[in-house]
């Protein structure tokens, strides 16, 4: 199957049922775990990328939404400068960060057929990263305005800390942690 679709007559190496391959491809990498050519490496790194852009498009659209509304509000328009430049630094980031993780469904349709998935993936994968870190930033920025606004007091930047080094914790050092930890050595 081609990348656009299309039959083009080769075996596609489709799963066996155990998980590599009724085929050892020609072109697989030597010791990964699996049977698979460039392109069938690609297109299941497309699927795993899709469903991963998923989570968090979903979580940044909601947030880019609701942001998008507050200025329409009576309260937003009592709020000191330093609050509505807070706000408007963190629209900005949930726009760049929804654009990002979009921007991987129009790569794909931009080059869709031309034979380069393995570079789509990978400059997918790019934009994908670069719209997770903006979602951290937007997250992080949303929740100092709502905590500023609701408690008036020194302790929200703290809070907000604390908030901002669980999402560390969660997005980047355990899953470092597991790649180091798990990762056999080559």
């Amino acid at each position: 199957m081609r990348d656009d679709g299309r039959d083009d007559g080769k075996d596609d190496g489709k799963d066996d049922g155990t998980g590599h391959g009724d085929r050892a491809g020609a072109d697989a990498v030597p010791g990964d775990g699996r049977n698979e050519s460039p392109e069938e490496r690609a297109d299941r790194q497309w699927q795993e990328l899709v469903q991963e852009i998923r989570v968090a498009q979903t979580g940044v659209q909601i947030l880019f939404g609701f942001l998008l509304t507050v200025v329409f509000t009576a309260q937003f328009h009592g709020l000191p400068a330093w609050d509505k430049a807070i706000y408007v630094a963190t629209v900005v980031l949930a726009s760049l960060a929804t654009g990002a993780l979009i921007g991987p469904v129009a790569f794909h349709r931009i080059v869709k057929g031309r034979r380069i998935k393995p570079q789509a993936v990978a400059w997918a994968s790019r934009l994908t990263f670069a719209g997770i870190i903006l979602l951290l930033a937007s997250m992080t920025s949303a929740l100092f305005l709502v905590l500023r606004v609701a408690t008036r007091n020194a302790f929200a930047p703290w809070l907000v800390a604390g908030v901002f080094t669980w999402y560390l914790l969660c997005w980047f050092a355990l899953p470092l942690w597991a790649r180091a930890r798990y990762t056999r050595k080559r």
